[in-house]
C-alpha cells in the first residue's frame, strides 16, 4: 500500500542552467505523493525533460533537490534509479534482440537474476497482449507494438515510480485508448506510482488524479482537473491549460 508519508517524487528549489547558458529550470519545487496517477503538462521547452533527464540519471543536476522515495536522486542515484521506470519519447529498442530478449536483458540490467528476468517478460508480454509477438524483433512489431514494448521495458524491473514521456505520441485514436487501458490497469493492480506527461490535453483528462502545469522551468499551478478548471476557467482542461499558459507570458 502507498505509504502518504513518504512521496514517490519530491523535488525542492531546483533550479539547471546548461552550459551554453539555457536555464531550463527555475527554482522548482514539485510533490508527487505515492500511488496515483499524475500529470505533468507544459509546451515544448517548459522544462519537464529536463526534469526527467534528472530524475532519471541522464542529466547532471544539483545533489539534495531530488528525492526519490526519499532517496537522493543525485547523491544516491544508483539506488534511486532502481526505483524508477522510464518510457521515453523516442523508440528505442535493440533491433537484434526479439521482444522478449528485450525485456529480459533489460531485467538483467538492473539486476535481476536470468530466471527472475525472464519470468517477468513472459509476464509482461501476456500483460500488454504481446506473448504471439515474444520471438519477434522490433524492426518489425507495428507501432503500437513497438509502443507496448517500450512501456513494458520500462516495468521489468518492478519500479515502484513510473514516467511515462508521451507514451501515446504519434499512435492512432484506437490505440491510444488500448494504452490508456494498460495503463490504468497497471496502477490499479500493481499498484505503480505513474508520472505522465504527454501534449493530448484529453489524455492527462481522462487518466490523472492530478496535474502539475509546468512552464518556464517552473511550477505554474497544481490540482485535480477539476480544480485547475474551476480555477482557469473552460469546460476542460484544455481551456484550463491555455488559459493557464496565457496568464503565465
Amino acid at each position: 500500500m502507498p505509504n502518504a508519508s513518504v512521496p514517490a517524487l519530491e523535488v525542492s528549489g531546483l533550479t539547471k542552467v546548461y552550459d551554453d547558458g539555457t536555464a531550463a529550470l527555475d527554482d522548482l519545487s514539485l510533490t508527487v505523493p505515492d500511488g496515483g496517477f499524475h500529470g505533468l503538462l507544459g509546451p515544448n521547452g517548459s522544462g519537464k525533460s529536463t526534469l526527467i533527464g534528472i530524475i532519471t540519471g541522464l542529466v547532471r543536476g544539483p545533489a539534495g533537490h531530488v528525492k526519490v522515495f526519499g532517496h537522493d536522486a543525485v547523491a544516491d542515484h544508483r539506488l534511486a534509479r532502481t526505483m524508477v521506470g522510464l518510457t521515453p519519447q523516442e523508440v528505442h529498442l535493440d533491433r537484434f534482440l526479439t521482444a522478449r530478449e528485450v525485456l529480459s536483458f533489460h531485467g538483467r540490467y538492473f539486476g535481476m537474476t536470468k530466471a527472475d528476468a525472464n519470468e517477468r517478460a513472459d509476464e509482461l508480454l501476456v500483460a500488454f497482449n504481446l506473448e504471439g509477438k515474444s520471438g519477434t524483433r522490433p524492426n518489425r512489431l507495428s507501432g503500437g507494438m513497438r509502443r507496448r514494448l517500450l512501456i513494458a521495458r520500462a516495468l521489468v524491473h518492478r519500479p515502484r515510480l513510473a514516467i511515462l514521456d508521451e507514451p501515446t505520441a504519434g499512435v492512432d485514436l484506437e490505440l491510444r485508448h488500448d494504452l490508456w487501458t494498460y495503463l490504468q490497469r497497471l496502477q490499479e493492480e500493481q499498484r505503480t506510482t505513474i508520472l505522465l506527461t504527454t501534449h493530448y490535453l484529453e489524455e492527462a483528462e481522462a487518466l490523472c488524479d492530478d496535474i502539475a502545469l509546468i512552464r518556464d522551468g517552473r511550477i505554474l499551478a497544481e490540482g485535480s482537473v477539476d480544480e485547475l478548471i474551476e480555477r482557469f476557467g473552460g469546460p476542460r482542461l484544455e481551456d484550463a491549460y491555455l488559459a493557464a499558459m496565457e496568464t503565465s507570458r
